[in-house]
């Protein structure tokens, strides 16, 4: 099957969410019959709300840096599908997806036809398969594999990981997880394992304590990043760096961490990869020139200047809370106009109350989704804040040439948005910044 041909078969087989299929009994039959390529290599499996992509980005680049040979699973993607699986920092070719895709999907294939499946795996569960075959094929010793939805049910769970790490905690996906931060961690300390270390970020303390209550169940160690004390942390418009004490087993001089990613949270995500990599076994100068050394696009990446354009996937309350803060940071007199575009089943008035005060204008748009809010819905939200309706992303994007050139622009809401705009400015994910958005 020719690449194209692979990634229209998986958007039939349903929309990522809508067609999840939470348990872990179809997934471990599928891996199985490939020949449990997820036991193959080493891995660390996160979870949690925000930051888990980029902790995850950033626990590979230093475990790729120590001289181990390292995959990356993560989703969604920005742009292609190829996106979501790594070796060695390099998304996968068209041709190693499609190879990747015709043995997971041919296996499956015999399955059904043997009656050995229900039905052919997911969106998800197929491209989790394939993320595994390729790591298992290409001889990873690593694999940093985030968990796509929950932690419990979620079709990564299958792996036996090393290390578990939970990224902070908050309300995302309520259908699905609960409606209560204890019914969230409850499906995110899903992944803690009998003889599996855990690592988590800070918490809420609700959180904190059902992630407690789950290691003690499971008797298994908890370490917390404030085992890893900080200090000096200075937060600046283009990343942090924060000094790290040592943690709880190897007295030694404290490691200078430098982020590269904007946004204070980014510093919190930082410091839980930098425990993280401690804790298997990195020496710290391979710890500092990994997270130094990490990419993570669509997040506060700026991609135009004059005005100075940044695409951000703040797709949830505490995303838009972390990007408001940002905003707050460097907004000095400038202008801000920020691009907006959200799902009809995300918290819209509370990323609202976050992120609209902090616009001077707004441009309420819409994602090319089904399951997009139109903007006219988004009218009453918007209070005092100036609006302008578009219609899609490229209208919004003809009235951002009308920004003075010291504006700041955010495009936001969704990360179906921030994909959009990647693909209308002309983006390679990880290019350098355009110099200005009609580029």
């Amino acid at each position: 099957m020719h690449y194209p041909d692979s990634v229209q078969f998986l958007y039939a087989l349903g929309n990522e969410m809508r067609s999840a299929k939470l348990g872990l009994d179809r997934m471990q039959a599928l891996l199985d019959a490939l020949g449990n390529p997820q036991q193959h290599f080493r891995i660390v499996h996160v979870a949690g709300t925000n930051g888990k992509g980029s902790t995850c980005a950033m626990i590979a680049s230093g475990l790729q840096v120590a001289g181990s040979r390292t995959g990356l699973y993560t989703s969604p993607h920005l742009l292609e599908p190829t996106e979501r699986i790594r070796i060695e920092g390099r998304e996968l070719t068209q041709g190693a997806f499609t190879e990747a895709f015709d043995a997971v999907h041919a296996v499956a294939e015999r399955m059904l036809a043997r009656g050995e499946l229900d039905a052919h795996p997911s969106y998800f569960e197929t491209v989790t398969a394939m993320g595994f075959w390729a790591f298992a094929q290409a001889g990873v010793e690593w694999a940093v594999i985030e968990v796509g939805l929950g932690g419990r049910l979620d079709a990564t769970n299958v792996v036996q990981p090393e290390l578990a790490v939970i990224t902070p905690i908050d309300f995302d996906h309520e259908a699905w997880l609960g409606h209560s931060i204890e019914s969230i961690a409850g499906e995110k300390a899903g992944i803690l394992k009998p003889r599996v270390p855990a690592l988590t970020s800070a918490q809420r303390p609700e959180a904190l304590a059902v992630l407690r209550q789950r290691a003690l169940d499971l008797q298994v160690p908890l370490y917390q990043t404030a085992d890893w004390p900080t200090r000096d942390v200075q937060v600046h418009a283009d990343g942090a760096r924060f000094e790290m004490q040592a943690g709880p087993f190897r007295p030694r001089a404290p490691l200078l961490v430098e982020c590269p990613l904007r946004g204070a949270y980014q510093s919190v995500n930082a410091h839980t990869a930098a425990a993280a990599l401690d804790l298997l076994g990195l020496q710290p100068n391979q710890i500092e020139q990994g997270i130094r050394s990490v990419r993570w696009p669509g997040r506060l990446q700026q991609v135009a200047f004059h005005p100075d354009v940044f695409l951000d996937g703040a797709h949830n309350p505490a995303g838009c809370a972390a990007l408001a803060q940002y905003i707050r940071q460097v907004k000095g007199d400038r202008p801000v106009w920020l691009v907006f575009g959200v799902m009809r089943d995300k918290a819209i008035s509370e990323m609202a109350a976050h992120l609209f005060p902090c616009a001077d204008h707004l441009l309420l748009t819409v994602p090319r989704q089904p399951r997009a809010l139109r903007p006219e819905a988004m009218i009453e939200e918007a209070g005092e804040t100036p609006y302008t309706l578009a219609a899609d992303l490229a209208a919004a994007l003809e009235l951002v040439r009308q920004a003075p050139p010291n504006a700041l622009v955010f495009i936001a809401g969704s990360l179906f948005l921030v994909a959009e705009a990647a693909a209308v400015l002309g983006l390679d994910e990880l290019g350098p910044a355009h110099n200005n958005v009609s580029s």
